[in-house]
């Protein structure tokens, strides 16, 4: 499974009780069955050609109000994150790890490397902000640095949870010992996970990893946007809508009125910028009428 996936699917499928878990585990092999017996179904995950976040709307259309929740958060993670020739493996990944969780009580992690391990890291961290309100990740952040700084201060600490050998229920003991009633719920969970879910030697590297993730996945969650109107309740809905649809994130919006744009919007939102403003189109015109494309235009005409 994929590294990420299998981190993702580690928290969802792990918070699950046991009726829960009997109904996603039956929802999951039933896609995987559905995926392999419905060509057209799985020429449409598998091309490369759809957008990732594409894909991931296409099964929540498929699956959206017949599946439990966890079975439909899972199954459009694994769309959206896996290259487009794997998605119907990793469906069927999942469905075998839910069968496993299910069996033996114990989510299935392989040993994996150090880039591995922190990219299975960061799909629990997925799983987990999913639910977080993006005003609460700088504390999340935070936490975590100040974590990591502990560690990297303290040589018990560190013999301890870096050390393979040692048991893990002991240093998820110590982790929740130190940690418990000092941080919210969310740091708690993915400082544990660091633990169980990481490499031991890379336990530091991972939180600070972490930290810089959090702070990545705080830009993908709200988006800045310059309006040179203010925009109505309807207007806003809108937009959410539609950046919530090509991110596969639920978005928040920060607007400034911004009346020099003369009118549109200017969104920025990760590492992505959408000019829709009068400003920049005028600026566009300007150099399409400039003297030097008039004068290349006019050698191309055709009289």
């Amino acid at each position: 499974m994929l590294a990420k996936l299998e981190g993702y699917a580690a928290a969802q499928l792990g918070i699950l009780d046991a009726t829960a878990l009997r109904t996603v585990t039956g929802e999951l092999s039933s896609l995987e069955q559905t995926v392999l017996g419905r060509s057209d179904l799985r020429a449409v995950l598998t091309d490369t050609s759809i957008a990732s976040a594409s894909r991931g709307l296409i099964v929540r259309d498929l699956l959206l109000g017949k599946v439990h929740d966890v079975t439909l958060k899972v199954a459009v993670y694994a769309a959206s994150n896996s290259p487009a020739q794997e998605v119907p493996h990793s469906l069927a990944e999942l469905a075998f790890a839910a069968r496993e969780l299910e069996f033996s009580g114990n989510f299935p992690l392989a040993g994996l490397g150090l880039l591995a391990s922190r990219q299975r890291v960061a799909g629990y961290a997925d799983a987990l902000l999913d639910e977080v309100n993006a005003q609460n990740f700088d504390e999340i952040e935070d936490a975590l640095f100040r974590w990591a700084r502990t560690i990297e201060g303290s040589q018990g600490l560190r013999r301890l949870l870096l050390d393979r050998d040692a048991d893990l229920e002991s240093r998820l003991g110590t982790v929740q010992a130190l940690l418990g009633d000092k941080v919210d719920s969310v740091t708690l969970a993915l400082a544990r996970f660091t633990i169980s879910g990481g490499r031991s030697r890379d336990v530091v590297g991972t939180l600070d990893y972490l930290v810089d993730y959090v702070a990545n996945a705080r830009n993908w969650r709200v988006a800045r946007v310059h309006t040179a109107r203010p925009l109505d309740e309807q207007s806003r809905a809108d937009l959410v809508t539609s950046l919530s649809s090509l991110t596969g994130k639920d978005v928040e919006l920060q607007v400034a009125d911004s009346p020099e744009l003369l009118g549109g919007v200017l969104v920025e939102i990760g590492d992505l910028r959408l000019d829709a403003t009068t400003r920049a189109r005028l600026a566009a015109l300007r150099d399409a009428v400039s003297p030097g494309h008039l004068y290349e235009s006019s050698l191309n005409r055709n009289d």
